[in-house]
């Protein structure tokens, strides 16, 4: 695996978060690494999840209260590890501790799956203290443009991302959303699901948990089938069918995956100056966007995900 300097800088920080919670990093197994890095420990019954960045610090905190609050309304969701102190900044980056999931053996779960979980929650109230409200999607991406250094991305394409962004954002403001806000994930795919051993599907991932539009939710699965090949695009009629309205049929659908697409930018950006690999997708998602090509595929991370908490 390549960017092994990348790796390290998250293998130290678990090794500290260890150290803090009294259990042994020996037997951590990689699950997840791209702006984030996500660690399983089998033997512990824990997960440790670590943001890149120490300006996450509030985003976290707020992914652990909402998700708490979740499970005990018996919403299906990974639950933070009973931890004093967390999340833990550590070396500029922040760590989050949750149970450990055990994982079914068999099919994964599914978009329909994914659409029932977003159904539920999207019916649910937002909680007492709830998340930051989520108005600029655009934002992380903003930020990573401005603070890539010359080298992270060519000039010509810099200046068309920056023009881009502004454009979208634009686009964005006009939108009429159909529902009203409420309480979205806002990184809904069937990535983020765990088929748990007694057959429940649970849903991760909670970093960009916030108030905002369900729409934003529902997006995520076509722009993942659209450009990433997952789900396959003959589950997107069962995930409509499953949450009881089909996203296709709102025109808005088309702004909120490109708005997706450049979003997600940021996070090569970043990771642009010292990961190789993100230098080279960063490149290919640009020109792809240039040339408005809609069905190019694009890589997923480096480090594929098999489960995250």
């Amino acid at each position: 695996m390549e960017d092994n300097g990348f790796r390290r800088e998250f293998d130290a920080v678990l090794a500290g978060v260890c150290r803090r919670i009294g259990v042994p990093a020996a037997g951590a197994r990689l699950l997840h690494l791209h702006g984030n890095a996500v660690y399983g420990l089998p033997a512990a019954g824990l997960v440790i999840r670590i943001s890149g960045s120490q300006s996450a610090l509030a985003r976290i905190t707020e992914s652990l209260k909402v998700t708490a609050w979740l499970a005990e309304g018996g919403f299906p969701c990974t639950v933070p590890a009973t931890v004093p102190g967390q999340p833990f900044a550590i070396d500029g980056k922040v760590a989050s501790v949750w149970q450990y999931v055990p994982e079914a053996a068999g099919p994964p779960a599914s978009a329909a799956d994914l659409a029932r979980l977003l159904r539920d929650l999207h019916s649910r109230p937002l909680p007492p203290s709830p998340p930051e409200a989520f108005t600029d999607p655009l934002a992380g991406v903003t930020a990573a443009l401005e603070s890539a250094p010359a080298d992270a991305v060519a000039p010509e394409q810099r200046d068309w991302l920056a023009g881009q962004v502004q454009e979208l954002r634009s686009r964005w403001d006009e939108l009429r959303f159909p529902h009203p806000p409420g309480l979205i994930h806002g990184d809904a795919h069937p990535g983020n699901l765990i088929r748990a051993q007694d057959g429940t599907v649970v849903l991760g991932d909670w970093d960009h948990v916030a108030a905002g539009p369900r729409e934003w939710d529902l997006a995520q699965v076509f722009y993942a089938s659209q450009r990433l090949g997952y789900p396959p695009r003959e589950d997107l009629e069962s995930f409509g069918d499953a949450y009881g309205q089909d996203p296709r049929d709102w025109p808005g659908l088309a702004t909120l995956i490109a708005v997706r697409e450049v979003s997600g930018l940021g996070t090569y950006l970043r990771n642009a100056p010292t990961q190789p690999f993100a230098r080279r997708e960063l490149a290919m998602r640009i020109t792809t966007l240039q040339a408005g090509d809609r069905s190019a595929r694009w890589n997923r991370p480096l480090l594929e995900r098999t489960r995250e908490a």
